[in-house]
C-alpha cells in the first residue's frame, strides 16, 4: 500500500554525510505491519519511493523508534531539493525478492 506525507530534509553529518526524511510515526505503524515480510535484516526495510518525478528504491533505517529515510543525491538534484525543505513522498514498503539495493541483479 502506497503511504504519502511531507517531512523536511535534513543532513545528518557523521562518516558517511547523507540527506534524511523522518518518516511521520503514522506512517511508520502501517510501515511495521508490512515489514516482517519485507525486511532483510538490521531494521532495514526496502522501500519504492518518488518525491516529485523522480522514483528510485531504497532501504528506510530505523531511528528513535521510527525510521529515516535516505535521499539520494541524483534525487536531490534532479527535484531541487535543499537541506530544510520540505517534501512531498510517496513511499510503499516493496520487498526486493533477491535483487540487488539499486533494483538490479541478484543479492547473492
Amino acid at each position: 500500500m502506497e503511504q504519502t506525507f511531507s517531512a523536511v530534509v535534513f543532513e545528518w553529518r557523521g562518516p558517511a554525510p547523507y540527506y534524511w526524511l523522518i518518516v511521520p510515526e503514522d506512517v511508520c505503524d502501517d510501515v511495521r505491519v508490512e515489514a516482517p515480510r519485507a525486511t532483510y535484516g538490521w531494521g532495514a526495510i526496502p522501500v519504492s519511493v518518488r518525491i516529485g518525478a523522480t522514483e528510485w528504491e531504497t532501504s528506510m533505517l530505523p531511528y528513535r523508534g521510527g525510521y529515516v529515510l535516505p535521499v539520494k543525491a541524483m534525487v536531490r538534484r534532479q527535484e531541487h531539493i535543499s537541506e530544510g525543505q520540505s517534501v512531498a513522498v510517496a513511499l510503499k514498503v516493496t520487498p526486493r525478492g533477491g535483487r540487488a539495493a539499486n533494483g538490479t541483479g541478484s543479492t547473492t
